[in-house]
């Protein structure tokens, strides 16, 4: 009997600890598609124990006490399902659903707005794009309490640090930005797209961005640093990449209409219509702006249009075209010597200054995903543009205009380009590691022609003789090719590696004549000559870098890369006549490398902070010096100045402290925000005598941007104070900006802005008041058009705007 007892006991004990301990397991779907989710985090309690889905979704926790236990999964793009699960005397099977994260954060923007600043940060993969380790900023424009109608830079990226704003107009007809020493002209040290594909002239002969996007109509403005260079190409600026809102999915037609109007004639009407009719949707735009301006001769007219048409091919493809069309007459006033500056700021002596611009953008998308592993995607995209400048425009800034032939430059641009991209998600033991590799194909043809236009007052942009008169004339073809990948690697669950490569081979030529023309006292041509050029240039080069994220906490995050830089010289650099400038024909491309470390929170509604230093290296930097030639004038040489270097501090701050002192209280918010940049900068090395040690241009030390913002239930409100300190136009750091006023220093200044909004039930009313203590100041000597010389920024202006939405 004893071995019986002995027996019974043991399968007692055993059913009694199968009656302690049971199985639970389950399987995890994308709801989207019901296609199983492999490597999402399945978490018990707070993390004791945990584990991850095998490649068919599936986990198992396994001899499980009885209990209650808290079942958490964490997958990255995808909400988090938190479920409660009872365990008594029976094994537990789950089936979990994930839901896309990105469609979370299109109700929040809706429904959270007064709790949203309207800036945050990519995700580690965003799209097709990997993000992890890298400094990057989000701009959600429609959170904003801004003047959107004018475009105005100040507000809409007053949360980016260290950013350099020049401010060319009063209604943001073009976009100049720069940072950290690069040379804000037309955004040209960015790689600026739209949608992901460029925008710019050229991205490479000629990268400035004469188009910009009607910021009432970008869904979201993504800008990445530095590091960018390894995905989007060759700027040491990094990427700028305008988002174009989406179609709405719930409706079939949904209207907004928005009428502004404003000081000095400022008009503008926009009126957008989005739906979705089955497997079609789309969204389209048509905006016309003008104004009269704060100078006089410095009127405009603006027209803009835009369609994205989008087809479902199925649940993983879709197809789809982007259209651009953009044109705009702009009178230029001309640039003031700083003498003329003081005495009055908004005088005038040019009538006769032109310049027209149209630009066609066009662009073919297609996006599958194979699996919820596997996606890819392929843009073919075109522009075919032109742009014209013409006017009186004479070394001498305070010279009359005498009414001879006006100096007439054309541009036409006819580029192409293809870029595909791949992203995998894989496993590496039990960690997830992402893979992103894409290749890219660009031809670019441009041709520019400078000469003599004519003696008229109105825009004719035609020359008066195609024979004596043409000064320049150039074409410049040129191709592009590249491949690049990067890959995170995750270490563990803090910590994580991306490394990347680049290969880039480009070929740039430069085909035509320059020459002279030389007049009589009456102003007519007694002879010219012309000297053909041919010059090509092939070159291919590899770079590299490798970022670095630590997240000790699940809203903080511990970033560092370092990357390889590289930039072109355009075909701007090769050969255009300007009164006041040579050009050195030695001229090389420019290189360098960046570095970025900071800290960042991932909490974006209640706080936000990025704290970080940068160090950048540019060698063969290309600017300009001063220097007297041998009669004795002061001109300008443009070529490579030396090495520069460039290091600092940016910081961003912000906070809602009235949530959060008392979350529950939905209806009032009171946001205090502070962006500042301390920057020190100098020449390490140059073969300029007198430029070591020097200042490099377009660097205040001091960059502030630091405001408020109230809002109660729908009523919002905002003040802003922008300060940037003194800053040099070149590399000898002149002070004085002598007869031509295109060197010298640009001084210190503040502007304050304030905006207001209201919304009640399909309208929305918004007011600003943009440079609110009416200061006179300016943020640009201009070289060449729209100057030369300096360019005031517009006085106190009032604006006022009214939207409906059906």
């Amino acid at each position: 009997m004893k071995p019986l007892k002995a027996f019974s006991t043991i399968l007692l004990c055993l059913m009694g600890t199968y009656s302690f301990a049971q199985n639970l397991t389950g399987t995890v779907y994308f709801r989207k598609d019901s296609t199983v989710a492999p490597a999402c985090r399945i978490i018990l309690n707070e993390g004791k124990p945990s584990t991850i889905t095998d490649e068919k979704g599936f986990f198992s926790f396994k001899k499980l006490p009885k209990g209650t236990y808290q079942v958490l999964t964490t997958l990255a793009n995808f909400q988090s399902v938190k479920q409660q699960v009872k365990i008594d005397n029976q094994n537990i099977q789950l089936v979990i659903y994930l839901d896309s994260l990105s469609e979370t954060l299109g109700e929040v923007v809706v429904r959270e707005k007064q709790s949203d600043f309207g800036f945050t940060r990519m995700r580690a993969v965003e799209g097709l794009g990997i993000y992890e380790g890298k400094k990057s900023e989000v701009i959600i424009p429609d959170q904003l309490v801004a003047n959107l109608a004018t475009n105005n830079a100040r507000q809409v990226y007053s949360r980016v640090a260290g950013l350099n704003i020049w401010e060319n107009d009063g209604a943001g007809l073009q976009l100049s930005i720069g940072g950290r020493g690069l040379d804000p002209n037309r955004s040209s040290n960015f790689n600026v797209r739209q949608n992901g594909y460029d925008i710019s002239a050229d991205a490479l002969g000629y990268p400035e961005s004469y188009y910009t996007p009607a910021i009432e109509a970008v869904g979201r403005i993504q800008i990445v640093r530095g590091a960018a260079s390894l995905q989007y190409g060759t700027q040491f600026g990094g990427l700028i990449n305008f988002v174009m809102k989406k179609p709405v999915t719930d409706k079939k037609l949904e209207l907004v209409a928005r009428q502004s109007v404003g000081s000095f004639g400022f008009y503008n009407a926009f009126t957008s219509a989005s739906g979705t009719i089955n497997k079609l949707s789309y969204y389209t735009f048509f905006q016309y702006k003008r104004a009269d301006g704060w100078r006089a001769n410095s009127d405009f007219n603006s027209y803009n249009f835009y369609s994205d048409i989008d087809y479902r091919l199925s649940e993983k493809s879709t197809i789809g075209i982007d259209i651009t069309h953009m044109s705009y007459l702009a009178h230029q006033p001309g640039g003031l010597t700083d003498a003329m500056f003081n005495e009055n700021p908004r005088q005038t002596n040019r009538e006769r200054n032109w310049f027209k611009v149209n630009w066609n953008l066009w662009a073919l998308h297609f996006d599958h995903k194979f699996n919820t592993s596997n996606e890819f995607n392929l843009r073919v995209f075109g522009l075919s543009a032109y742009r014209n400048s013409l006017g009186f425009r004479p070394n001498r800034v305070a010279s009359i205009d005498d009414n001879s032939e006006r100096d007439l430059i054309t541009g036409d641009f006819e580029n192409w380009g293809t870029e595909a991209r791949y992203l995998k998600r894989y496993f590496i033991g039990k960690k997830q590691a992402v893979f992103l590799v894409g290749s890219r194909y660009y031809h670019g043809f441009n041709h520019s022609i400078q000469g003599l236009g004519s003696r008229g007052k109105d825009a004719d942009f035609s020359f008066i003789n195609n024979e004596e008169g043409i000064a320049n004339d150039y074409r410049f073809p040129n191709r592009n090719a590249s491949v690049f990948a990067e890959n995170i690697f995750y270490i563990n669950d803090k910590l994580s590696i991306t490394p990347g490569v680049r290969y880039e081979y480009i070929h740039t030529e430069a085909n035509g004549f320059y020459g002279s023309i030389l007049f009589d006292l009456a102003g007519n041509i007694i002879s010219s000559s012309r000297t053909n050029e041919t010059r090509t240039n092939a070159r291919q080069f590899v770079l590299g870098g490798i970022g670095v994220s630590y997240k000790p906490t699940s809203h903080l995050d511990i970033y560092g890369n370092i990357s390889q830089n590289y930039r072109s010289i355009t075909f701007s650099d090769m050969r255009i006549a300007n009164p006041s400038s040579v050009i050195d024909p030695n001229m090389k491309d420019e290189r360098g490398y960046s570095i970025d470390l900071g800290v960042r929170t991932q909490e974006t509604t209640l706080y936000n902070f990025d704290i970080s230093a940068f160090y950048l290296n540019y060698d063969n930097r290309i600017g300009e010096v001063q220097f007297y030639d041998e009669s004795n004038r002061v001109l300008r040489r443009r070529g490579n100045i030396g090495q520069a270097v460039i290091m600092g501090i940016e910081s961003y701050a912000e906070g809602d402290f009235i949530k959060l002192l008392n979350q529950r209280n939905t209806a009032l918010s009171g946001v205090l925000f502070a962006n500042i940049a301390l920057i020190h900068s100098s020449y390490k090395a140059s073969q300029i005598a007198g430029i070591v040690g020097n200042q490099v241009e377009f660097v205040p030390n001091v960059n502030l941007k630091t405001g408020m913002r109230w809002g109660y239930n729908n009523f919002k409100a905002s003040l802003q104070y922008t300060y940037l300190s003194d800053q040099f136009s070149e590399a000898t750091n002149a002070r004085e900006g002598g007869v031509s006023a295109v060197v010298g220093l640009i001084p210190a200044y503040y502007v304050m802005d304030a905006s207001l909004s209201y919304q009640f039930s399909k309208f929305r009313i918004e007011g600003n008041i943009n440079n609110l203590t009416n200061n006179m100041y300016f943020t640009r000597r201009a070289t060449g058009y729209p100057g030369p010389g300096i360019l005031p920024s517009d006085g106190r202006s009032f604006y006022l705007t009214l939207q409906v939405k059906i």
